[in-house]
């Protein structure tokens, strides 16, 4: 049916100047699809065979199964190679060769070598074909001029045609669409080696619907130059002055399109359905980073009761994502804050013991998250140590001046008192001035000279005390270089007192200042490691790491009183919101082409079944018996 709704017109000439022209041309055309084939011979030999037996090979590759498609095309041209590489012949047989194959509505063409093809629409060049030779390529990068193609002396050397047995590399074209009068011409080299491109496109523009009239008029021209270098041309030129229309083109559309709108539709609405799944898991997971970081921020400034409520929110939020891993880590970081909470509870109610266990069970559970809060939980074991130690010297003192040691006991107050100065624990001061207190109610009737020279041992065991007072204070704000100064101050005058133990104490808490310091520098080399494990982490993209470990180093060196550090994390954390903003975006703009693609996918898939069904309903139809035309065949 299509090649009787459709008027193609061949018309061809081939001569030589030898006793064999090694040009060769042939074509069949079928009820649905038509091929035309034309070789050029390079062997150039007198009983050359090369393109007869690519054009027999390509033509009966063709007629087994015939197609317009791609792969019908490779296999044609494939024919042809193998039929040159088997052939009996004294020398190695080569060719060049271009195949065109029709449904009488659309064309494909497929090529190897130097043959060349130009489709004329209207009186314009619409498509040609590149040779695959040298002098093309270096037309083609500026260093030749086009025009100089057709007499340059590589133009022969090609580096794909038939007869190759590795890297057969043909040129193959997609489908054009073909409308009522277009011209397509096929000639050898020795037509375009004689005659400008321009001249045969204006031959073209003249043309009639008689592809004869247009052959003779070119092969006119060509022999009426009389070219000295003229051994043999091939020219066919083929007139589509009707092509097929298919009467049943606008019901097939309808019913395509019947039956794609619905799943179109249904594709839509997944899409969307997925994309709100989507914007809602990560508008969840960004509000449990944030929920997240917030704990590790409460944590760092000891504010453990909003810890435990954003905590919490993270939790719940990992566990609606299903974020196995920050569920692990969130969990631990919850058992902790829960402890200390219940560890503080105790401490505000008195209970030194538990809130001392409690404690050291928080001590144990800091190595799970980091180690944040460890500064908070040993300061809380040390405090509540040095709580118990007041009310211990206390009792000690009472021991003491119950067996009229006032002078020891004395001193134990004095010590009790000094450390409640130093922890600034009011209740055990009071406790220790009020038993001093009584100790000197109770020495009343001592000796006044006794009493003066005790007076003035006080006042300086005082003044010693206040030089451990100030140091205690100072090494409570972190000043060590301070305390240490103030420690050392107060070992020399209880020296002078003759105090040994309490010069001892003085000398120890200088040492334990002087270790401080020595701390503060392996803080400080800690918070440099958490800056590179931060920066490793950035150079992953694993943002929210990188955030937590600036955090971990920013308590330390604000702890630490490094201000210019403080900022400069500052700056940092800065620069990795808008890092992390726009990898978020980059993720949004991939999950919604992903999606996208997945319903481009769906549609493709839905489209195909549907060619499928309609080309199953048409198979039934009553094929009309295909007659094929003999090929015609020239050069003798």
């Amino acid at each position: 049916m299509r090649k009787q709704n459709a008027e193609f017109k061949t018309a061809f000439t081939s001569e030589a100047n030898a006793l064999k022209n090694t040009d060769y041309f042939g074509f069949v055309e079928l009820d649905r699809y038509a091929c035309y084939v034309i070789a050029d011979g390079i062997d150039d030999q007198v009983d050359g065979i090369s393109a007869k037996l690519a054009v027999s090979a390509a033509i009966a590759a063709f007629s087994e199964a015939p197609a317009i498609s791609r792969k019908g095309m490779l296999t044609c041209l494939r024919a042809a190679n193998r039929a040159l590489l088997k052939a009996k012949s004294k020398m190695k047989l080569k060719a060049s060769i271009l195949i065109i194959i029709t449904d009488y509505a659309k064309l494909r063409y497929g090529h190897a070598g130097n043959i060349r093809l130009r489709l004329y629409r209207d009186g314009f060049l619409k498509y040609q074909s590149v040779d695959q030779s040298l002098s093309m390529d270096l037309a083609a990068s500026g260093q030749i001029p086009p025009d100089k193609v057709a007499s340059h002396e590589e133009r022969n050397n090609l580096y794909t045609c038939l007869g190759q047995e590795k890297e057969f590399n043909p040129i193959i074209s997609g489908k054009i669409k073909l409308t009522n009068s277009d011209a397509i011409a096929l000639y050898s080299r020795g037509i375009w080696e004689h005659i400008d491109e321009g001249e045969i496109k204006e031959v073209f523009a003249d043309a009639t619907d008689d592809p004869e009239k247009t052959v003779n008029d070119l092969e006119d021209m060509l022999l009426s130059r009389q070219p000295a270098g003229l051994t043999k041309y091939t020219l066919a030129v083929i007139f589509a002055n009707k092509v097929y229309v298919d009467p049943g083109k606008k019901r097939k559309i309808r019913k395509i399109i019947l039956t794609v709108i619905p799943i179109f539709a249904i594709v839509a609405v997944l899409t969307i359905v997925l994309i709100v799944r989507y914007n809602n898991k990560q508008d969840k997971i960004q509000d449990m980073k944030t929920a997240y970081l917030k704990s590790i921020e409460y944590i760092q400034s000891d504010n453990f009761v909003r810890a435990e409520e954003e905590c919490k929110n993270a939790l719940k939020l990992a566990s609606q994502v299903k974020d196995k891993k920050m569920e692990k880590e969130l969990s631990d970081y919850q058992i902790l804050i829960e402890t200390i909470l219940s560890a503080d509870e105790a401490l505000d109610g008195k209970k030194y013991a538990d809130a001392s266990k409690l404690f050291q069970e928080a001590a144990k559970r800091v190595r799970y998250v980091d180690n944040l809060g460890k500064d908070y939980v040993f300061d809380r074991l040390d405090l509540i140590s040095d709580y118990i130690s007041v009310y211990d010297l206390i009792g000690l003192g009472d021991t003491l001046a119950l067996n009229l040691s006032y002078d020891k006991a004395e001193e134990k107050y004095l010590e009790a008192k000094a450390l409640s100065g130093k922890i600034y624990f009011d209740e055990g001061r009071t406790s220790a001035m009020s038993a001093l207190e009584k100790l000197y109610a109770d020495q009343k009737g001592i000796k006044e000279a006794e009493a003066e020279e005790a007076k003035e041992q006080a006042e300086k065991q005082e003044a010693a005390a206040n030089y451990m007072s100030l140091g205690d204070k100072a090494f409570t704000q972190g000043d060590y270089e301070s305390a240490k100064v103030h420690y050392l101050s107060a070992k020399q005058k209880f020296e002078l007192l003759g105090d040994e133990i309490q010069a001892s104490a003085a000398e120890e808490k200088a040492e334990a200042a002087n270790s401080k310091i020595e701390q503060q520098k392996v803080l400080e080399r800690e918070a440099d490691g958490y800056m590179d494990q931060a920066a490793a982490a950035a150079s992953k993209e694993d943002y929210t790491s990188a955030k937590k470990y600036y955090l971990l180093a920013k308590d330390i060196y604000a702890a630490l009183k490094i201000q210019d550090k403080v900022d400069q994390i500052a700056r940092k954390m800065e620069v990795l919101d808008i890092k992390e903003q726009e990898k978020e975006k980059e993720e949004d703009a991939k999950e919604k082409a992903d999606n996208a693609a997945l319903a481009d996918n769906s549609a493709a898939a839905s489209a195909d079944k549907t060619k499928d069904s309609a080309a199953a309903e048409k198979a039934g139809i009553t094929k009309t018996e295909s007659n094929a035309n003999s090929a015609s065949e020239s050069g003798e």
